[in-house]
């Protein structure tokens, strides 16, 4: 299976250009969109889910025009947005019955079985009989995921799964969203870096509607190695700092001082010392670039 995007466009009615001539290629597992609030992460996700049409370029779904045949498209698909919402007094069970026979599962005991094995899947058999308006956040999240693998899609879309999550609830969403991962395209945009980092095999990093890098993460993060630079610097130094090095981040210490990282191709000053490379330090430096 694989996704293809070829020179994607989209500009809103108040002038904002939203996609900018976007090309890639998204082949089957865990594919990372990271990028900034605003960078054109959702609008390319509902372009892809068909919710909304582009201004010109191809998608194309195992070689199929989807922007042509959008019901190819949306039969495959399993879409869970940043919000959705449930009706209220219905438990688990009985809402994914109901959106089973909506996708078109006609045979009750079909329904019934491909239903518990959604709950299973996402760990929510125990909470089954609980109604999902009163889940957590994490819950909820897991119950979108169950929703969408009614009816077995392709290709999944979730779109900022994990933003305001609370650790527990994180992890608890990132297992499952992993186990699902390997025989799906599983495209998961998201700001974090971290999520990306633990789940993805494949990312892009993206910008004012533009994919300014599509990687591997292990890929992204070798290439930077020997290239990161830290120094521990008092806190009352950090515009003198700003002002001679192009500091990329920085972390308070328990103490009066701060750690900055740079990005350079040679060693900033005697005081800075090598750094490891990690996957933040990757989106800082394609960011950096990019403005």
């Amino acid at each position: 299976m694989e996704l293809t995007i070829e020179n994607l466009t989209k500009t809103y009615s108040n002038g904002v250009k939203a996609l900018n001539n976007v090309n890639i290629k998204i082949g089957t597992g865990m594919f990372g969109l990271l990028g900034p609030n605003g960078a054109g992460k959702s609008t390319l996700m509902r372009t892809i889910a068909t919710l909304q049409e582009g201004d010109g370029g191809r998608i194309l779904f195992d070689g199929t025009d989807i922007m042509e045949n959008k019901m190819v498209l949306r039969n495959a698909l399993g879409y869970l947005p940043q919000t959705f919402g449930v009706y209220p007094k219905m438990s688990a069970e009985d809402l994914l019955m109901h959106f089973a026979e909506l996708k078109g599962i006609s045979n009750k005991q079909e329904r019934k079985e491909i239903v518990n094995a959604v709950l299973e899947q996402t760990n929510l058999t125990e909470a089954r009989k609980k109604n999902v308006a009163g889940y957590s956040g994490g819950m909820k999240q897991r119950f979108g995921i169950a929703q969408l693998l009614l009816n077995n899609p392709k290709l999944i879309i979730v779109d900022e799964p994990t933003a305001g999550l609370d650790p527990a609830e994180r992890s608890r969403f990132l297992n499952v969203l992993r186990e699902i991962g390997t025989n799906h395209i599983v495209i998961f945009s998201t700001h974090i870096v971290e999520d990306v980092k633990e789940l993805c095999t494949d990312m892009a990093i993206m910008n004012g509607g533009t994919i300014l890098t599509h990687k591997t993460p292990k890929q992204s993060v070798e290439e930077l190695q020997g290239k990161m630079w830290t120094k521990c610097i008092e806190r009352s130094a950090l515009n003198e700092h700003k002002e001679k090095y192009d500091i990329l981040s920085s972390r308070f210490n328990d103490d009066n001082s701060m750690n900055i990282n740079v990005y350079s191709e040679t060693q900033p000053d005697e005081l800075f010392t090598p750094k490891e490379a990690d996957l933040e330090d990757v989106y800082f430096v394609t960011l950096k670039a990019s403005n």
